[in-house]
């Protein structure tokens, strides 16, 4: 039903909006192929490579490394355009994901085709609401991304029924799959390819660093250090402490999808309505929550009980991260110029990357250290308090950029 009313809802963008609706194609796709590899990535690296906690921890070094170079990446091809350089990173996901699944026989090669597969992903981070911005209004910004959004998280669901019937019912393997997240990759780039590529400003600055971005900066460096603890470890946890399957994950990716699809829209309705500072702030609360869920669920509660609460923390702590959102919109309102946007959000996403190579590396050690994970999500409990007051310090003026709408469909 809701895959029928979003085909229904593309339809209807394509006849008004062309260039939206090949973005929401876009999405789609991506959304399809990163949900098959989300899946399976965290007991495919347990079941192949058989690594420890620290292992998993300094594996964030390639896998981050690849964000913390995304200005630099952006900055030196900007000549390409936003549309044109979108195409790259498609690519670089498709040949990083086969290169995993055909190509790596042994960890270290392994963590060069996860490096170019990483590159990908986070070059197109920054892109991502940049171009989904450039095709809105200011005053639709938040609806225009979560319907985006949207479109990704209903292809995600699918991904994840894919993972759960294939390897539940007819027991394929992880090989296949990787393939099938490839040709995603491989869509997405074709449907990126049939939008019509943007005149690149040859002015634009490559790097940009102003004063009046550095609440945004901070707010990244802090997001990116407690998110990236996550990302690590609360699947590792799962996988290694609870011993939960693959199939599994894919209906915990599931679940997680079909929140978000409730909370992103009520996401961008609530940026348009009542500020990005309430909404990083609420987020922030509850992901303080989470971090004593973590911490806390299985000294309070026996193993079949608390590994319930502690995916319950997952799904929830996965289902806020469309709340990053809101940073991309409090960027593009107070940017001193239109040409600042795209390269301050990829300087963003570096300064994010900053904290995600160190911490998990960090936290791996921590664990190994303390022989439990609980002191790790202490830690990022403390760093969820740091973000909470960071987020109450946003003030927004009037914009002194307004963006030249492209389209009037919403």
């Amino acid at each position: 039903m809701i895959l029928s009313a979003l085909l229904r809802l593309l339809k209807i963008d394509l006849q008004y909006d062309r260039e939206f609706s090949l973005y929401l194609l876009v999405g789609f796709m991506l959304g399809l192929g990163a949900g098959i590899y989300n899946a399976i990535f965290p007991n495919w690296l347990n079941a192949v490579y058989g690594i420890t906690e620290t292992q998993r921890g300094l594996l964030e070094l390639p896998r981050e490394g690849a964000g913390l170079i995304v200005m630099f990446v952006v900055g030196l091809m900007s000549f390409l355009g936003d549309i044109r350089l979108s195409r790259v990173t498609m690519v670089l996901q498709f040949v990083g994901v086969f290169g995993m699944a055909l190509l790596a026989p042994q960890y270290s090669i392994m963590m060069v085709w996860l490096f170019i597969y990483s590159l990908g992903s986070h070059v197109f981070m920054p892109l991502t609401s940049k171009i989904g911005m450039a095709l809105s209004d200011r005053a639709h910004f938040g609806m225009r991304l979560a319907r985006y959004s949207a479109f990704g998280l209903v292809a995600t669901i699918i991904g994840d029924g894919v993972v759960w019937a294939t390897m539940r019912l007819f027991h394929v393997g992880y090989k296949p799959l990787f393939i099938c997240a490839g040709v995603c990759f491989v869509g997405a780039a074709i449907a990126m390819g049939m939008m019509r590529a943007d005149k690149p400003d040859r002015k634009r600055p490559k790097f940009v660093f102003r004063r009046q971005y550095s609440l945004y900066y901070a707010m990244c460096l802090v997001s990116g250090a407690r998110q990236q603890i996550f990302l690590t470890f609360a699947p590792w946890v799962l996988v290694t402490v609870f011993a939960v399957d693959a199939p599994t994950f894919a209906v915990l990716g599931v679940v997680i999808s079909l929140v978000q699809i409730g909370t992103r829209t009520l996401v961008g309705r609530a940026i348009d309505k009542i500020g990005e500072r309430k909404v990083l702030m609420a987020e922030a609360c509850l992901l303080l929550l989470v971090c004593l869920g973590y911490s806390f669920s299985g000294s309070f509660f026996r193993a079949a009980v608390a590994v319930v609460l502690i995916a319950a923390c997952y799904v929830l702590d996965s289902s806020m991260s469309v709340v990053e959102m809101a940073r991309s919109t409090y960027m593009r309102k107070i940017a001193v110029e239109e040409d600042d946007i795209t390269a301050t959000l990829s300087t963003g996403t570096s300064i994010t990357h900053i904290a995600s190579m160190s911490i998990p590396t960090l936290g791996g050690l921590l664990w190994a250290v303390t022989g439990s994970y609980q002191p790790v999500f202490m830690v990022a409990g403390v760093i969820a308090v740091l973000n909470l007051i960071l987020t109450s310090r946003i003030r927004i003026a009037q914009p002194a950029v307004e963006p030249i709408p492209q389209t009037a469909a919403y």
